[in-house]
């Protein structure tokens, strides 16, 4: 039953006509965490947190079910400001207010009871790519507070930064970056 309703949680892309139940991203419980080495000295780590997406799952056809998932490149948190100036600066995003990053899953594939990889298009600095997420159903049920149905899922991937036009200092700092992913979502009234 976890392979299902993993599956449907985490699938993005298509739209369900028929049993798709509308679930949107607790904000304040919802990370993306990236990490990148730095010249052979460190592994650095910056992340994404509050922002919103949305899930439609249709626990009868996995398939059918979708995740839409959306931030402002300018929300990004280093935990060192001049860090954080720099990389919205022209050597890397040259971001501008209302500048987003998008994932829309393009399918799914169920890999085990709790676990499944999902493709889904990437869209970051004016590039979209097809990237794989290894994902992973944490628990679905009623949340004890807020007396709703929940769902929390964990997904890693990892992309190359030069394949987003992000590829400065490469590959002195490294272009591969680990992106590990933690969200939970409730269902919608």
């Amino acid at each position: 039953m976890k392979s299902v309703l993993l599956a449907t949680a985490l699938t993005l892309g298509a739209t369900s006509a028929f049993a798709a139940e509308k679930y949107v991203l607790d904000a304040s419980h919802s990370q993306i965490v990236f990490t990148y080495n730095h010249l052979g000295f460190s592994t650095t780590t910056s992340m994404y947190s509050g922002f919103d997406g949305e899930i439609m799952m249709d626990a009868e056809a996995p398939a059918n079910s979708s995740v839409s998932v959306s931030f402002p490149v300018m929300d990004l948190i280093t935990g060192w400001q001049a860090r954080s100036d720099h990389f919205m600066s022209e050597d890397f995003f040259g971001a501008a207010e209302g500048d987003m990053v998008t994932f829309e899953s393009t399918g799914i594939e169920v890999t085990g009871e709790d676990t499944g990889l999902i493709t889904g298009d990437l869209t970051m600095n004016g590039v979209t790519k097809s990237v794989v997420l290894d994902a992973k159903l944490n628990q679905m049920g009623d949340h004890p507070m807020a007396n709703k149905p929940w769902a929390g899922f964990d997904a890693t991937a990892s992309v190359l930064r030069s394949d987003f036009n992000l590829g400065k200092f490469a590959p002195f700092v490294g272009d591969e970056v680990q992106i590990n992913i933690s969200v939970e979502a409730m269902k919608a009234e």
